[in-house]
């Protein structure tokens, strides 16, 4: 069954969460509503490092002009671009299924992720709480949990993660690529400030949660110079653990992606567009398993290396926890159950 729009859906600038949401759209929101079969996906991409994984949205209001997930829109018959951005499924009874799949007696209480696609804290999540009706999930059926976000509205579950943390374990990864405001703001919309993504994570740290940063992605020609930086904020907000990923360019984002960087920052473009075929062996995208394999150019070389360097100078990835990003992936991706 496809997913049914709300005529009337709930409103999370009117919630008690307000402050941490930013402004309120511009453009109208579209808000879908869906019962999903199953929402435990076992991931073989070849650029996911983590198993599984939970998504209660499809499309995100984050509006990130450089995001991966955008094609995975088009299976519903919306677009990859301001489709994605306004057009937001929601896994209505994502907790409910959640729990059926996770009594199972095949599950193992491996780790799971939110969100392998897009960000589990989102503004909606202030409205229908899917995320954290599913960690509750988590909790209850003795479930690690990591979770990858941009979205501040996780504070609102720091007692939660408490639990988590004494229980079956938990940290949260904040996706911060870029230091400078304007720039994030260009490029990523709908996302609160770099600034206050760390303010975020210095919270978290200071009631005991596990806390890292994903520099992801970065792009090559544009804003190098700001990794040594951006490690060393984390650090000072209590991060234990960093990785980061190249920018990839699918056929679906390379347009959008294109458009909002020349229209933000026109005089950098055929720079980043000459250091990506750098480095990508002539191509504008390529997984990073395959980038791998294949090689990646002297260019992405020195960039790993300045951030691994950078990395132990700090003291991340000591092994106080797993990088979400580091086990070698498998070769399709499939559903679970």
């Amino acid at each position: 069954m496809p997913p049914r729009r709300v005529s009337n859906p709930p409103n999370p600038w009117h919630s008690s969460h307000v402050e941490w949401l930013e402004e309120p759209p511009v453009a109208e929101l579209e808000v879908y509503e869906e019962e999903a079969d199953s929402v435990l996906t076992e991931n073989d991409s070849p650029d996911i490092g983590f198993r599984f994984s939970v998504n209660p949205y499809r499309g995100c209001w984050h509006a990130c002009a450089y995001c991966y997930a955008r094609p995975t829109h088009q299976y519903l018959g919306f677009g990859a671009g301001t489709d994605f951005e306004r057009r937001i499924v929601v896994k209505v009874n994502a907790p409910e299924v959640l729990a059926l799949q996770l009594a199972r007696p095949s599950w193992r209480r491996e780790e799971v992720v939110f969100s392998g696609n897009t960000d589990c804290y989102q503004p909606l999540e202030a409205s229908y709480e899917l995320t954290r009706r599913c960690l509750e999930v988590c909790l209850a059926r003795h479930t690690p949990v990591g979770l990858i976000t941009k979205g501040v509205l996780v504070r609102r579950d720091v007692t939660l993660l408490q639990k988590l943390v004494r229980g079956p374990g938990a940290h949260v990864s904040f996706s911060i690529p870029f230091l400078d405001e304007d720039v994030a703001r260009a490029l990523e919309p709908g996302v609160a400030t770099p600034s206050r993504r760390f303010e975020t994570m210095r919270i978290l740290h200071e009631a005991g949660i596990p806390v890292g940063i994903s520099l992801a992605p970065l792009i090559p020609g544009f804003r190098e110079s700001d990794v040594p930086a951006l490690l060393e904020r984390a650090k000072e907000c209590g991060a234990q653990s960093a990785f980061t990923t190249l920018l990839r360019l699918a056929a679906e984002v390379r347009p959008i992606f294109e458009e909002r960087f020349k229209a933000a920052f026109p005089d950098h473009w055929k720079k980043v567009e000459g250091a990506m075929r750098d480095m990508r062996g002539g191509q504008m995208y390529q997984s990073e398993w395959g980038q791998r394999m294949t090689g990646s150019g002297p260019r992405w070389d020195a960039i790993e290396r300045l951030f691994a360097m950078q990395c132990r100078r700090l003291g991340l990835n000591d092994g106080h926890h797993r990088d979400m990003h580091a086990e070698p992936p498998r070769e399709v991706q499939r559903e679970m159950f």
